[in-house]
């Protein structure tokens, strides 16, 4: 009965597979409710616009990206020739 309770390693190398599984399976259900109660917000009108502003905030993102690395062949061969440089620069202590 203690085996069948704990799992780890007591009685039939199955039954303590399956106990293993069983608990771990377990131990994520209660893991994953606590998590979803948390997060959860009572207020669906403050959980819209919490949702809206990091949209607002993930597409400014995106846009500061294609801004930044949306750049011609030139402009690719002119960064790789100045890292270059940089990279052969003697350095001094």
């Amino acid at each position: 009965m203690i085996g069948m309770i704990i799992g780890f390693g007591f009685g039939n190398p199955i039954q303590s597979i399956l106990m293993l599984l069983l608990t771990s399976l377990i131990s994520y259900m209660i893991f994953k409710t606590i998590r979803h109660r948390q997060r959860r917000n009572p207020d669906p009108y403050e959980e819209r616009e919490r949702r809206r502003q990091y949209y607002y905030e993930q597409r400014q993102r995106a846009r500061d990206y294609a801004q930044e690395f949306d750049l011609t062949d030139e402009e690719i061969e002119r960064r790789l020739d100045e890292e270059y440089e940089e990279s052969q620069e003697p350095r001094h202590p």
